[in-house]
C-alpha cells in the first residue's frame, strides 16, 4: 500500500483517527453533564431557585453553541488539533477555576466561557465535521460514533461524579476532572495533525440527484432545518436537564436521577449507532422522522408514569428514541447540499441543536419555579417536539420530485 493510499476515506488510518475522535469527545463531553449532576448542589451552595440553579448549564450549552462554530472556524484554517488542544487546556483551567469560585456568577462565567465556548465545544461539532471528510461509504455510522461521545460521557460520567461529589465534594471533584481532561486530550490530539488532503466528490449531493435523492433548492429549506435542529432539543433537553432534579423532587433521591441519566444516555448511544447505520442505507431524513416520532411518544410517557420502576423504564425507552436524531442533520446536509458547503452547514444546524439544548433547560426551569411541578414542562417538550416533526414530513413532501406544470395532461 503507498503511502497515499493509507490515508485515503474508509482507511484504518480512518478508523484509527475516528477512535481517538470519540475518546477525545468523551472526555470533552465531561463539561457538558457535570453542571447537571451538581444543579441540587450548586442551588443549595449559592442560595438560588431552580431556574437559577438550571442557568449554569444553560450558560454552558450557550457558550458550547457559540463555540461549536467558532471551533468549527479554526478548524477548517488550522486542523481540528489546534482546538481540541485549546480545548483540553481551557477545561483544565475551567474546571479549577470553577472549583476556585466564590459567587453564582464567577461559576456561571466559567461555566459559559472556559467550560463551554472554549473547552467541551470543540469535542462535538468540529470532531463530526472532521470525521465526515475522513468517511464516504460509512459515513453514517462514523459520524453516529464520533456523536456519541457526548453520550457516551453523559452514561458513565454522573455515576461517578455523583459519587465522588458525595464523598469529596463538588469542588475537590472539579478539580479532579480538570487534572484528566490535561492528562488525556492534549497528547491525544497530536494524533490528528493531519488534514484532509481529498474532497469527496464521490458524495450524493455532489453527484446531482442520487439515490437519497438531492433537495430543491428551495428558499426556506435551510433554515427549516436549523428550526429543526433547534426545536428537537428543546424537547430533548427537558429528560436530560431535569431529571436528577425531577427525581429528587420525587423522593427518590438525585442519586437515582443520576442513574437514570446514565441510563438514558447509554441507551442514547446504542440509538445513534443503530440509527447510523440505517440511516447509511435509507438516508438521513427518514432516520430524522423516525426517531423525532418516538421521542414525542417517550416525552409523552414521562407525564402519567412516575413511579422509581417507570421513570427507569421511560428513561430507558427515551434514550432509545432519541438518540439518532441529532446525527441524522449531518447526514441530511451531506446527502443533499453540495461538499463544499458542508462544512459551515453542518456547524449552523449542530450550533442550533445546541441552543435548543441551552434553552430547553433553561425554560423547562422558568416553568417549574411558575407551576411547582414537571408536568407542564413535560408538555412543552411536547409542543416543540411536534414542531420539530412537522418540519421533518414538510421537508420530505419538498423534495419529491415535482413535475412540471406543462408535462401534466390537459
Amino acid at each position: 500500500m503507498s503511502p497515499a493510499a493509507a490515508y485515503t476515506p474508509d482507511s484504518r488510518y480512518a478508523w484509527f483517527r475516528l477512535f481517538v475522535s470519540l475518546v477525545l469527545a468523551v472526555v470533552g463531553g465531561i463539561g457538558l453533564w457535570l453542571a447537571v449532576v451538581v444543579l441540587p448542589t450548586i442551588q443549595a451552595e449559592f442560595g438560588v431557585d431552580r431556574a437559577g440553579a438550571s442557568l449554569p448549564y444553560t450558560a454552558t450549552f450557550v457558550g458550547f453553541a457559540f463555540g461549536g462554530f467558532t471551533m468549527g472556524r479554526v478548524a477548517d484554517r488550522f486542523g481540528i488539533m489546534v482546538p481540541v488542544s485549546i480545548a483540553g487546556a481551557a477545561l483544565g483551567a475551567g474546571f479549577f477555576l470553577a472549583a476556585l469560585s466564590q459567587s453564582y456568577w464567577q461559576f456561571l462565567a466559567v461555566q459559559a466561557v472556559l467550560i463551554g465556548f472554549l473547552g467541551s465545544a470543540a469535542t462535538f461539532g468540529p470532531l463530526v465535521a472532521d470525521a465526515s471528510q475522513w468517511f464516504l461509504r460509512q459515513r453514517g455510522i462514523a459520524i453516529a460514533i464520533v456523536a456519541s461521545g457526548n453520550y457516551i460521557a453523559g452514561t458513565i460520567w454522573p455515576p461517578f461524579m455523583q459519587a465522588a461529589i458525595e464523598s469529596y465534594g463538588w469542588r475537590s471533584t472539579y478539580m479532579a476532572i480538570g487534572v484528566l481532561c490535561v492528562l488525556v486530550m492534549l497528547p491525544l490530539a497530536q494524533f490528528l495533525r493531519r488534514r484532509p488532503h481529498f474532497d469527496d466528490s464521490a458524495s450524493p449531493a455532489s453527484r446531482g440527484a442520487g439515490p437519497k435523492g438531492l433537495l430543491p433548492r428551495h428558499p426556506l429549506l435551510f433554515p427549516a432545518l436549523v428550526l429543526a435542529g433547534l426545536s428537537c432539543c428543546v424537547a430533548m433537553s427537558m429528560p436530560q436537564v431535569h431529571i436528577v432534579a425531577y427525581c429528587a423532587d420525587l423522593g427518590y433521591g438525585p442519586a437515582r436521577g443520576a442513574e437514570m441519566l446514565s441510563m438514558m444516555l447509554g441507551f442514547g448511544v446504542l440509538s445513534r449507532l443503530i440509527s447510523g447505520y440505517v440511516a447509511d442505507r435509507v438516508g438521513g431524513l427518514p432516520t430524522l422522522i423516525a426517531g423525532s416520532f418516538l421521542q414525542m411518544l417517550a416525552l409523552l410517557f414521562y407525564i402519567p408514569f412516575d413511579g422509581l420502576t417507570s421513570l427507569y423504564v421511560v428513561s430507558a425507552v427515551f434514550g432509545l428514541a432519541q438518540g439518532g436524531i441529532v446525527p441524522s442533520y449531518a447526514l441530511i446536509v451531506r446527502d443533499h447540499f453540495p461538499a463544499r458547503e458542508a462544512g459551515s452547514r453542518i456547524s449552523t444546524v449542530l450550533t442550533a441543536t445546541v441552543f435548543g439544548m441551552a434553552l430547553g433547560g433553561w425554560i423547562s426551569g422558568e416553568i417549574y419555579d411558575w407551576t411547582g411541578s414537571y408536568t407542564a414542562a413535560f408538555v412543552n417538550g411536547v409542543a416543540w417536539n411536534v414542531l420539530n416533526l412537522g418540519i421533518a414530513l414538510w421537508i420530505l413532501h419538498v423534495r419529491k420530485p415535482q413535475i412540471p406544470a406543462a408535462a401534466l395532461p390537459a
